[in-house]
């Protein structure tokens, strides 16, 4: 059997009777392929982005069978968790840059050339992380999340986790999109290539994005993630309650618009961040 079938066929039928030292050898394996990229929790065929479900499986493995143990570093930086996922092992050779001041990578994860970590930030367990990329400080990539080429995740930018259910899609950021200060994306949302999201906006499965250039809303269905088109600018919008107390009461609700498409003003903009890198 090759690494996938001997994952799936542990993860399906482990429990407390396995050969452990067996089925550690096998996560293992896999985490070492998360480390390097060959093995990733989610990718791009042709037009559309499909998950690895067997990827997810091997990472929920690790924590099955993984034991509490103390990680710290030493008394000032103490530290517990399972012993499957220490913190990831970088070298000089591997040109990510590490700012001092409490960041974490997590083992299981992939971190391109010339990313840069400032601090505080984190990098949970399944996610890979482009070359190029700039996390900020309070920036938060979570558990296989899938970051593309030159992205900017600007302060306290959070990409929400999507490990569990195994077949959910995680957050997909494509190459040379700024995500703004303090914003939000969540459950399978992808941005597509060149898209900027303006601080403070939220995206979640739940709120429609606004297109006021395109004329459309876009949507999360039951068989497609929200998708922010390409080079779009998405700012934090709101719309009035039309009925009820919402409107006796002249409130409005939250949500993102996209209220314009990528220029050569913005472009330029954008640019200034690479002085940084």
């Amino acid at each position: 059997m090759n690494l996938q079938e001997k994952t799936e066929e542990l993860f399906d039928r482990y429990d407390k009777k396995t050969n452990s030292d067996q089925a550690e050898k096998i996560f293992n394996q896999l985490k070492m392929r998360l480390n390097t990229g060959e093995a990733r929790a989610a990718e791009r065929q042709g037009d559309s982005w499909v998950v690895n479900h067997w990827v997810k499986k091997g990472i929920l493995l690790g924590f099955k069978i993984g034991v509490l143990k103390d990680v710290s570093i030493n008394q000032q930086f103490v530290y517990f968790d399972k012993h499957t996922y220490p913190l990831k092992s970088i070298q000089i050779e591997d040109r990510v840059r590490i700012v001092p001041g409490g960041s974490s990578i997590r083992d299981g994860c992939y971190v391109g050339k010339n990313v840069t970590c400032m601090p505080p930030m984190y990098i949970n367990v399944g996610a890979y992380v482009d070359d190029g990329t700039m996390i900020d400080s309070h920036a938060l990539v979570g558990s296989c999340a899938q970051i593309g080429k030159r992205v900017h995740l600007s302060a306290a930018a959070q990409i929400g986790g999507v490990l569990e259910p195994i077949g959910a899609l995680p957050v997909i950021i494509e190459d040379d999109v700024l995500i703004g200060g303090n914003c939000g994306i969540y459950e399978g949302t992808i941005v597509q290539k060149g898209a900027v999201i303006g601080a403070g906006t939220v995206l979640t499965g739940s709120t429609p994005v606004y297109d006021l250039i395109k004329n459309e809303i876009y949507k999360k269905t039951e068989d497609n993630p929200l998708v922010i088109p390409k080079n779009a600018v998405v700012i934090p919008g709101s719309r009035p309650i039309t009925k009820g107390k919402g409107k006796e009461w002249n409130l409005s609700i939250y949500c993102p618009v996209i209220i314009k498409y990528k220029d050569e003003k913005t472009d330029r903009s954008i640019q200034l961040e690479d002085l940084l890198r």
